[in-house]
């Protein structure tokens, strides 16, 4: 049992982000910008349709998952019912309420947050395998992406004592 004491500090945060909609985009960002704010060395590694997020023609058009996500609320708390997300311009119309509403908020958009990460550090990396399933290359990339990496790759990168990975 850890007590306070004898507890050490994290070091790394290793953050994988497999999906592309901005809900689990803008966590992936907010936990790695968090970590090198704090001092905590951060790796990200965007696989699957999170590649969405540095891919330059996708990564400020990001949605939110209108259909079948049990905690999509409407105005006033309301669940929202899945099927009203199939209607035509639905899932574009709440994406644009979100972005709208992180505006508000002053949280910037997926580029900047990329570059605040990488200023204070952080790494971005691309999967290989998806980058090689979806036909991309590196210069469809964020110009900041640290490289393309195999998850083996990555994983090397994730050594160390006081080290997490985290998967969102």
């Amino acid at each position: 049992m850890n007590t306070e004491k004898n507890e050490k500090p994290l070091k790394k945060v290793c953050i994988i982000c497999a999906k592309g909609t901005i809900e689990d985009v803008y966590a992936t960002l907010v936990m790695a910008n968090g970590a090198v704010m704090e001092g905590i060395e951060a790796k990200v590694f965007f696989t699957f349709f999170g590649l969405d997020a540095i891919t330059k023609k996708q990564m400020n058009k990001l949605h939110t998952a209108t259909v079948g996500n049990p905690a999509m609320r409407m105005p006033g708390g309301l669940p929202f019912p899945s099927l009203l997300g199939a209607l035509p311009g639905v899932e574009a119309g709440v994406s644009a309420m979100m972005r709208s509403q992180m505006e508000k908020l002053d949280i910037p958009p997926v580029d900047e947050f990329l570059e605040m990460i990488t200023a204070g550090g952080g790494e971005i990396y691309a999967c290989k395998l998806a980058m090689d399933m979806f036909k991309l290359e590196l210069k469809d990339l964020w110009e900041g992406c640290s490289g393309v990496l195999t998850i083996g790759d990555f994983y090397a990168k994730c050594g160390g004592e006081n080290t997490q990975i985290i998967f969102t």
